[in-house]
């Protein structure tokens, strides 16, 4: 597979994803949530930190947070290229290249949102506010707002622990880049022969001699 169909890949992503962003961004007021079905919700929320909406504390913690990102996204691009370069299977590269375009979709919202929106409190964002934005360059906020509630109810008391709490199944609210990320590893994990079959030659060769 070319790097060029990779680029493609990515490039579709990342306008669906974006696209996305600005349009719940410059529509919708934090919270604000439409049904579609009772299985299916848009929610506008805003996630400051990593997946789950965990964060790193302190003055520099989103610092640190956006930095390590592009850190992370230098190498997985650069995994990329290696792979179209040694002729990987298309399964790894389609996958890496969903994983690639899902952290760049979100490090767009990390380094740029602050500056580029004001805030989303009881109002709709303006896009390239007068007054400036909500925060400051690598301190934007990532965008989610796919949310799949996909069953609520409360559990049976006989279950340790949790019996009797009321439940969410499933609760995360994510966005397009997440689920290309998540698309990305669990290609990698249902293709992993396909995906690494050098390591599979490896396995089956050390198998034989012992």
């Amino acid at each position: 597979m070319s790097l060029k169909k990779a680029s493609l890949i990515i490039i579709l992503i990342l306008i669906i994803d974006q696209v996305s962003k600005f349009y719940i961004k410059t529509n919708f007021v934090l919270g604000e949530e439409i049904h579609v079905f009772d299985w299916f919700r848009i929610l506008f929320i805003e996630n400051e930190g990593m997946a789950w909406g965990a964060k790193i504390p302190g003055q520099y913690g989103k610092l640190l947070l956006t930095s390590f990102r592009l850190i992370a996204i230098v190498g997985i691009g650069y995994w990329l290229w290696d792979s179209v370069r040694k002729n990987g299977a298309p399964v790894l590269i389609v996958a890496i290249s969903f994983i690639f375009a899902g952290a760049f979709g979100n490090i767009i919202d990390s380094v740029f949102y602050g500056e580029i929106f004001n805030h989303s409190y009881n109002q709709v964002a303006t896009f390239l506010p007068e007054e400036g934005g909500y925060g400051t360059l690598m301190h934007g906020k990532v965008v989610d707002m796919l949310y799949f509630p996909l069953w609520s109810g409360y559990l049976p008391e006989w279950l340790p622990f949790w019996g009797g709490d009321y439940f969410t199944f499933f609760e995360p609210v994510f966005n397009v880049a997440d689920s290309a990320i998540t698309t990305g590893v669990a290609l990698l994990l249902i293709f992993s022969k396909k995906a690494f079959p050098e390591d599979e030659k490896q396995r089956k060769t050390e198998k034989a001699e012992n």
